[in-house]
Parts: C-alpha cells; structure tokens; sequence
C-alpha cells in the first residue's frame, strides 16, 4: 500500500471511530434503523477500531516522515 494512503485511511478511520464513539450519531442512526439492541455492543467494537486506526495513523505518519527522508537523500546521491 502506498504511504500516503495508508496516512489517508488512518485520519479517516480515526475521525470517523471518533465521531461515533464521542457523540450519539451511530445510537441515532441504529435506532431509526431498527437496530437499538445492538447499540449496547458498540463500544466493544468501537474502541479497538479507533485503537486500530489511530496505531495505523501513527505508523503510516512515521513510516512516510521515514521514507520521504532516504528517498530524498537516495535521489541526491544518483545526480
């Protein structure tokens, strides 16, 4: 995967694991929806994604400040 996109996936992931852990949006989208019994089991599947996604945020912002620094230098040292 490229490193921008895995920068990309990770902030969008967050921002939206985030959203629905830190305000009702998803208890009020399950309960039009039909599906309020199922809103007692969000958290145990919220947490880890935000978890997830923030661990993947943190990687992809490492790994690119990484990479962007030896390809700089690895194009320097070919002219």
């Amino acid at each position: 995967m490229n490193k921008s996109t895995l920068l990309k996936t990770g902030i969008i992931g967050s921002a939206i694991a985030a959203l629905c852990c830190f305000t009702p949006a998803l208890v009020i989208l399950f309960g039009a929806v039909g599906l309020s019994a199922w809103v007692g089991h969000l958290d145990a599947v919220l947490m880890p994604a935000l978890i997830l996604f923030l661990g993947l945020t943190v990687y992809a912002f490492l790994k690119k400040d990484k990479g962007d620094c030896c390809e700089t230098n690895h194009k320097a040292d070919q002219s």
